[in-house]
């Protein structure tokens, strides 16, 4: 048994109004601990929140798209376009999009840790494996989100895409 749980023992016996307290640097380091990984789980709950909504945000633009384009995706399958071309050009706009928010997320995160550095003086750092992350994750979040209205749209059937005006 360590010694402070000894002395915490013989105080807790010993005094009775309890007006004594023992702080052990290794219990403030265990809250530290606790609260850290606490504040990493909200964190990615948030960044989860965030990357969903995202994704939903892509997918309507994406249906937007399609719905806009429902004729010029039947002519090009009335004019010899496979599936794939079709599914090959929207899945291209989803992560063309997707990379494009992810680049402004990035910026915009780099210029954020920027501002706290002046503000409050804390020590910020960047590196590459942030960007590469942030670029994978936002390709991913695009693929995902963008194949659903891709395939949509590779399976129109060009007769109903050529009646729409």
């Amino acid at each position: 048994m360590p010694a402070f749980e000894l002395i915490k023992d013989s105080l807790r016996h010993h005094d009775e109004e309890q007006d004594i307290s023992i702080v052990v640097p290794l219990e403030l380091l265990e809250q530290a601990k606790n609260m850290r990984i606490m504040l990493m789980v909200v964190m990615a709950m948030i960044a989860g929140v965030s990357l969903f909504v995202g994704g939903i945000g892509i997918m309507n633009i994406m249906l937007v798209s399609v719905a806009a384009r429902t004729r010029e995706i039947g002519l090009r399958m009335a004019l010899g376009a496979r599936v794939h071309d079709v599914l090959t050009q929207f899945l291209v706009e989803a992560l063309t999009l997707a990379f494009l928010g992810g680049m402004l997320g990035f910026l915009v995160g780099i210029l954020v840790l920027y501002v706290a550095e002046l503000t409050f003086g804390w020590a910020t750092a960047m590196s590459p494996f942030m960007l590469i992350l942030a670029m994978i994750t936002s390709a991913t979040t695009g693929a995902i989100f963008g194949y659903f209205q891709a395939r949509k749209s590779a399976n129109l059937d060009p007769v109903v895409g050529l009646k729409m005006e």
